[in-house]
């Protein structure tokens, strides 16, 4: 039996199957967690129970299940990797992230919103929202929750080692979760984005096709949603808009805050204006809680309305308690690279 077969054995029957070694396309491995096909209904408030949720629709087809990264990436050899205790890389920009993962081959592919909020909406429904590193090591709620330092500032903690923290920094709150989706670093997602506050995204998680789907600024697979749902081409009138009104990040069919500068406000403070309708879809893509009012666990969001800005997800080291699977950040171009930020890839069978 070579490496790779002990290797895979030993962390399926570590996981209880629910973890799987992935060969890219030099045969390297990697450590993913299945998340099996999920219906709307089953992770959203009076949601569809015969609607599978975006996640697990790619190019038309309905997919069994999703492959996640169960580690932040590190980056060996311009591939991004799920391996623990490796440092994850930060200062990267969204293209370079997703190079990194389309790189490993066919399948794999940056890390999606439609897949981040997929997971986020069920750890919230199973009552597993993660802990993590937002508090410098520790977590801001739960501060006897430690990981092992992997990177500071002179004395002062700010990455841990990914995985290192306990069985409550995964999203299921078991040691065969997906790790760190609550502060460490911010972490770029795929097929989502707003352009002068116009809400877009690529249908379903076609995404997930990685370097066969064009996700980039020009790119003509960019939908905007009418109120009822529906995609249409990006500025069609009365389509879904964030704005900022009455101090509140708000569903809207307009922008007409256009000062260059991010707003902030909690998940579940969002508000909508009246007479607009909020879809099914938005709450699966949890640009809206599905439940408003109740408890996203201090979960934050900012917005710069203006020019083209795409999602970094789950916060960071120092976020406290605004950190969380429902923290998402539209507030950067595709340009930025910071050292606040990194990614994590992902796979779908094609």
């Amino acid at each position: 039996m070579g490496n790779y077969d002990e290797l895979a054995l030993a962390v399926a029957a570590l996981s209880g199957g629910k973890n799987r070694v992935l060969l890219d396309d030099i045969g390297m491995p990697g450590i993913y967690v299945s998340i099996p096909k999920g219906y709307n209904g089953a992770v959203i408030k009076n949601g569809d129970n015969s609607v599978v949720h975006p996640a697990f629709k790619v190019n038309g087809v309905e997919k069994d299940e999703i492959l996640i990264s169960k580690y932040q990436n590190y980056v060996y050899n311009n591939r991004g990797y799920s391996l623990p205790n490796y440092l994850p890389k930060t200062s990267v920009n969204q293209g370079s992230s997703k190079t990194y993962c389309t790189n490993k081959g066919k399948g794999f592919h940056l890390m999606t919103m439609a897949e981040w909020a997929y997971v986020a909406l069920w750890s919230r429904k199973n009552g597993t929202m993660p802990h993590g590193n937002n508090n410098y090591g520790k977590d801001s709620a739960y501060p006897y929750e430690t990981g092992t330092p992997i990177r500071k500032s002179g004395s002062t903690v700010e990455l841990v080692a990914p995985g290192s923290g306990p069985a409550t920094w995964s999203h299921d709150h078991t040691n065969a979760g997906i790790f760190d989706l609550n502060g460490n670093i911010y972490e770029w997602q795929d097929g989502l984005r707003i352009v002068d506050g116009e809400i877009q995204i690529i249908a379903n998680n076609d995404a997930a096709q990685g370097a066969d789907c064009d996700t980039g600024a020009t790119s003509t697979l960019w939908k905007a949603i009418m109120p009822d749902g529906t995609l249409v081409d990006p500025g069609t009138a009365g389509a879904l808009h964030y704005d900022w009104l009455s101090s509140k990040i708000t569903i809207s069919t307009s922008t007409t805050y256009t000062t260059d500068e991010a707003k902030n406000t909690g998940y579940t403070s969002l508000d909508v204006a009246s007479g607009v309708s909020v879809p099914e879809l938005i709450k699966a893509l949890t640009l809206y809680p599905d439940d408003p009012g109740q408890d996203y666990g201090g979960d934050l969001r900012y917005i710069n309305f203006v020019g083209e800005r795409l999602p970094i997800c789950g916060g960071s080291w120092s976020d406290a308690g605004s950190a969380g699977v429902f923290f998402v950040g539209l507030g950067f171009p595709r340009s930025v690279a910071s050292g606040y930020i990194g990614f994590r890839s992902a796979f779908v069978d094609l």
